[in-house]
């Protein structure tokens, strides 16, 4: 039976797990300033996944107008394809209401985050040229379209 999987906001004593689950997916990774200065930000906000009480997860993304940016996101590698990163994309989703897409930049040579993106249905769309602080590697913007659901006659 699947374990049950819960967003929650992101709270100050989830930091330093939150730092364990980034410092073990990425190469390049956020520092604790960061996580600081980008989680003091007015539009930005901060969630967590937890599996029978323990944090696998974590997502920031930025509400803007008319679009949901996602910042950050990962998943605690020995909870991955478990549903924990599907359940956060599925949140974002539930955002979309008055917003029509969720952006999100994926480094070219992450072809498990395209992968992951893709199966949530989200599509590449354009090339962001050399986007990032360190290295010289290029993103791919993936987005995902809010699409209303009508109700049709029969």
């Amino acid at each position: 039976m699947p374990k049950k999987i819960t967003i929650r906001w992101m709270i100050r004593r989830d930091m330093d797990v939150v730092h364990l689950i980034e410092n073990t997916s990425f190469e390049h990774n956020w520092s604790a300033d960061d996580f600081n200065r980008c989680l003091r930000c007015r539009n930005i906000i901060g969630m967590v996944a937890e599996m029978t009480g323990q944090t696998v997860g974590f997502m920031i993304y930025e509400l803007k107008p008319k679009s949901i940016e996602l910042l950050n996101f990962a998943v605690y590698r020995k909870y991955r394809h478990r549903g924990v990163g599907a359940a956060m994309v599925a949140k974002l989703k539930d955002k979309l209401s008055k917003r029509t897409v969720i952006n999100v930049e994926v480094r070219e040579l992450n072809l498990d985050a395209q992968l992951f993106f893709a199966s949530q249905g989200f599509m590449a769309t354009e090339i962001v040229r050399v986007p990032y602080e360190v290295g010289e590697e290029n993103a791919y913007l993936m987005q995902h379209f809010h699409v209303e659901k009508s109700v049709c006659p029969q």
